[in-house]
């Protein structure tokens, strides 16, 4: 299991969408990206569909 808390790309805060997980910034659940990706969704078309988040490669350069 995912520890959150440890992720620098979400927040969750609490009072704001009901304390979920969210991309940092926005108001896009975490949840979103999972359900979209089951209802196969590519990462790309989500990127597209939320311009709000923003795809990071950590440890890339």
């Amino acid at each position: 299991m995912t520890d959150w808390h440890t992720c620098p790309a979400v927040e969750s805060v609490p009072g704001k969408h009901s304390g979920a997980w969210l991309f940092k910034g926005t108001r896009v659940p975490v949840s979103a990206l999972f359900g979209n990706l089951a209802e196969g969704a590519s990462l790309q078309e989500f990127l597209e569909w939320f311009p709000g988040v923003e795809e990071c490669r950590q440890g890339r350069s």
